[in-house]
């Protein structure tokens, strides 16, 4: 690369870096925000609240990534622009394709940046947090107990005071009557939940083990400083889960396992759903080709880019309107799929020519002398 590509490159990749994590960390916390029951009312740790709410980091990226790197170009043609360098440019003879070289460049970066996302990081992701929500939600301490509350599981009775930072539970009472010929009684002043791959162990702590067995008058009283009291039967993780079109691996769209009830039922949402990943690194070429058409020529006055800009906003706002709504309708209508591609074909074919051809869209006379037109009146009515 010569010293102009880099130059572009640079200020381009580190403007969209710079995007990309302001707007992924502002839309990540709001969400996050959403969860945070899992450390107050489900009493989970900081680090589960953190890996399950940063388990959508990679698909929020992946979705904010093209509008990111469309401001971060933005920026650059209008700093080029600011500091009369474009001008320069032209007038030392950089034609229009080589003054877009730079610029394709950093797309093909980020657009590798995005096809790992969309093929790759986001469905595995999105299938660790299933997987793990789930989990959660199998789990009877998170979901059933209750301090205060003696929750009953049928024959086996359990009461906690209160749940503490880390999962840890006090004043602990348990009344186990599964056994036909013993009665358990267990009081600890502490415990905390175990996990393994058989199930879920209540660790107990500084407590007393009480049992009562049938025929015998005093009871077996045994003091302990930790005991390991088996609840995997109540820990009804789910095994077998049920993946959505999200979850799925590309790999699963595209070869699809004939006896998969989910996919029989609905062949069109996994369908769309492969060929959108697809679509996903294709969508920052078009951006950038149509912001550099409509901004990239050389212009002298402030009006005329601010009207750039505007046309940028809704030439975008259309494509991406119209990408998004062929997404939706392609589960049913399979033609759509071919349209999504036809209309990335044909806005990146209309801003490749306008690139060539080197045409600037200027504000129309009409609409400037309308402007005059109002300002003067407005100007008119001011008191003297």
């Amino acid at each position: 690369m010569s010293a102009i590509d880099k130059y572009i490159v640079r200020i381009t990749l580190q403007a969209f870096f710079m995007v990309l994590v302001s707007l992924t960390g502002i839309i990540w916390i709001t969400q996050a925000l959403r969860g945070l029951d899992l450390m107050t009312s489900q009493g989970q740790t900081i680090l589960v609240f953190l890996g399950v709410t940063g388990l959508a980091i990679p698909l929020l990226a992946m979705i904010i990534a093209p509008i990111a790197l469309l401001i971060a170009v933005m920026y650059t043609l209008n700093r080029l622009a600011t500091e009369s360098e474009i001008i320069v440019m032209n007038a030392a003879g950089l034609s229009p394709g080589r003054f877009l070289r730079p610029f394709l460049i950093a797309t093909f970066l980020i657009s590798l940046f995005v096809a790992f996302l969309s093929l790759y990081l986001a469905p595995q992701c999105m299938r660790d947090l299933k997987r793990w929500q789930a989990e959660i939600g199998a789990d009877v301490l998170t979901n059933i107990l209750r301090p205060g509350e003696f929750a009953k599981l049928g024959a086996l009775t359990i009461r906690i005071s209160a749940r503490l930072p880390g999962g840890v539970l006090t004043g602990i009472f348990i009344d186990d009557q599964r056994n036909p010929a013993e009665r358990i009684d267990i009081i600890a002043e502490r415990g905390v939940v175990q996990k393994n791959e058989r199930g879920s162990l209540l660790v107990l702590q500084d407590g007393n083990f009480q049992r009562y067995e049938t025929g015998k008058r005093d009871p077996a009283l045994v003091a302990f400083k930790s005991y390991a009291f088996d609840l995997s039967q109540f820990s009804n993780v789910a095994q077998n889960l049920t993946y959505g079109t999200r979850e799925r691996t590309t790999w699963d769209l595209l070869f699809p396992d004939p006896n998969d009830a989910a996919v029989n039922a609905a062949p069109g949402a996994y369908r769309a759903e492969l060929h959108d990943r697809f679509l996903g690194p294709i969508y920052p070429f078009v951006f950038v080709l149509v912001a550099f058409a409509i901004l990239g020529p050389a212009r002298t006055t402030r009006q005329t880019r601010n009207f750039a800009i505007a046309v940028l906003i809704v030439a975008i706002l259309t494509v991406r309107i119209a990408g998004f709504g062929l997404s939706t309708v392609s589960a049913a209508i399979p033609g759509a799929i071919v349209a999504q591609y036809l209309l990335m074909a044909l806005t990146c074919a209309v801003s490749v020519v306008l690139i060539m051809r080197g045409l600037v869209i200027d504000t129309p006379t009409r609409l400037l002398d309308l402007g005059r037109g109002i300002m003067s009146r407005l100007n008119a009515l001011r008191p003297v």
